[in-house]
């Protein structure tokens, strides 16, 4: 098999080119360096070993101990990990299965009772509920396959505690834009470069860093960018040196959700949020910026604790991201 670039890669097992680089960073995968080759490239011994990554993430495998699983020859490392993560979803089922039992007899009690709502008095069943938080759950019984699918769904499905409503205040920044592969990367080292180069968190220490897809079509969550866009607040009065471009970003709403494991599934997840809410409305689009090289009014991926991560040297392993949604609070026919 001859060598995939990482684009390739990325689009055949539907994961970003930042998560195949994270991968590297923390050591999991390494690249091909072959002369000819502009970007990087996999042979395939490392795509076998990606396609396990792959496999043992979508079982909820940690990184850390994929890691230990892969490095080790002992096959009781993987049985410790796999038998780990059983417990631990085993309580989950458990958990969600006495919930659906409580709720239900909730539902026959209330369906008994008067027109007034009043919870059970059954001294049982509230410590149960009570012990929810607090305990494993020794409530067991049989488990469909149609159960365990709902509980699955259940367990991947953002609820509210899981999102915050933030207000991005305007702000002037510089922004950096590519194309084609490896866009992230290339937009993202024209920011660093440039932060470098003027110093800017010794002027700004409150800077704060986003970037997104910017693409004019649409991109599958998982694909790689065609066209991305690198950001960092500045001093309104700051000079951007070319190729990049000083844009005012105009402020707004937002639904945030912090990156869980590098999954960008969470993009989909967070917009399925937004859609079923009652409170907000999609907003995704409606322009908070103008553009003339790039489309505007996208979501952001914010870079947390910027200060500190930059001051570390930019490294992905110190990396971690907040999805921003943009919304917009709903009418609701109030004047």
């Amino acid at each position: 098999m001859e060598l995939q670039t990482i684009s390739q890669v990325s689009k055949y097992f539907s994961i970003s080119t930042r998560t195949l680089r994270y991968y590297e960073q923390i050591g999991l995968i390494t690249p091909v360096k072959k002369e000819g080759f502009a970007y990087r490239a996999y042979d395939m011994e490392t795509i076998t070993r990606l396609h396990q990554i792959i496999i043992l993430r979508k079982l909820r495998i940690p990184l850390k101990q994929i890691a230990r699983i892969l490095q080790s020859t002992d096959v009781r490392v993987a049985i410790e990990a796999f038998e780990h993560n059983l417990m631990e979803i085993e309580d989950e089922i458990t958990a969600l299965s006495t919930i659906r039992s409580i709720i239900k007899a909730f539902i026959e009690h209330l369906n008994l009772g008067s027109a007034i709502f009043a919870l059970p008095d059954d001294e049982g069943l509230l410590e149960i509920v009570d012990s929810l938080t607090v305990s494993k759950i020794n409530f067991k019984e049989e488990k469909s396959m149609e159960q365990l699918n709902h509980a699955s769904e259940k367990l991947s499905k953002l609820e509210d505690k899981d999102v915050r409503i933030v207000y991005l205040p305007p702000m002037t920044v510089a922004a950096a834009y590519a194309s084609g592969e490896g866009c992230e990367g290339k937009a993202m080292d024209m920011i660093n470069q440039f932060i470098k180069d003027s110093g800017l968190l010794k002027i700004k220490p409150d800077a704060r860093s986003f970037g997104f897809d910017c693409s004019k079509e649409a991109i599958a969550i998982g694909e790689p960018s065609h066209v991305y866009e690198g950001w960092v607040s500045v001093p309104n009065d700051i000079e951007i040196p070319m190729p990049l471009v000083k844009r005012t970003f105009n402020g707004g709403l937002y639904a945030a959700h912090v990156l869980r494991t590098w999954d960008f599934e969470d993009w989909r997840l967070l917009r399925e949020w937004v859609n079923a809410s009652d409170k907000y409305d999609n907003d995704w689009g409606s322009p908070r910026w103008t553009s003339p090289e790039t489309s505007a009014g996208q979501g952001f991926e914010e870079t947390l604790n910027f200060y500190n991560f930059a001051q570390k040297g930019g490294k992905m392993e110190n990396l971690q991201l907040d999805l921003l949604f943009p919304i917009k609070e709903k009418d609701n026919g109030k004047l």
